[in-house]
């Protein structure tokens, strides 16, 4: 499994909840035909990242990450079935360890009103410019593999 440890992770198993995430890989071509990868920005520390976030009860990986990207970033469209890839971060601070299991999305739409939209920076990058400034070193190995 891809991992992103930061300096402040827990020293043993023992010390670490597993949280279950999921998240979006947003895709999109531009006029010129290339592919371009959506970035949402942390609301704590403006990193980029993928829209992601926590599975809810009763719901599975696909409507999860469906449910993110709009929440986070108003983007609608077509999300795969099938997991495309996982890793794993940790926050500063936090004993949490996240596993995000990751959904390619195709976007159709963008909303200009979305939930989180007064509190979250997003941008569309190439594939390259998205692996550049990907905050989690695992999101970057998995954004590779779309290379």
């Amino acid at each position: 499994m891809l991992q992103d440890r930061s300096l402040s992770q827990p020293e043993t198993p023992a010390d670490v909840d597993d949280v279950h995430q999921a998240g979006a890989v947003c895709l999109r071509r531009d006029r010129k035909g290339q592919i371009r990868v959506l970035l949402v920005g942390s609301r704590r520390s403006g990193r980029w990242g993928l829209p992601k976030g926590h599975i809810e009860p009763g719901e599975n990986s696909r409507s999860a990450a469906q449910r993110e990207a709009f929440e986070e970033a108003g983007v609608t469209g077509v999300v795969s079935d099938e997991v495309f890839g996982t890793f794993t971060y940790f926050k500063d601070g936090s004993r949490n360890r996240y596993r995000v299991k990751v959904h390619l999305l195709e976007a159709l739409s963008v909303a200009k009103s979305f939930p989180e939209k007064t509190v979250r920076k997003t941008r569309w990058f190439s594939m390259k410019g998205a692996i550049r400034e990907a905050a989690q070193p695992g999101l970057q190995k998995l954004l590779q593999k779309l290379l």
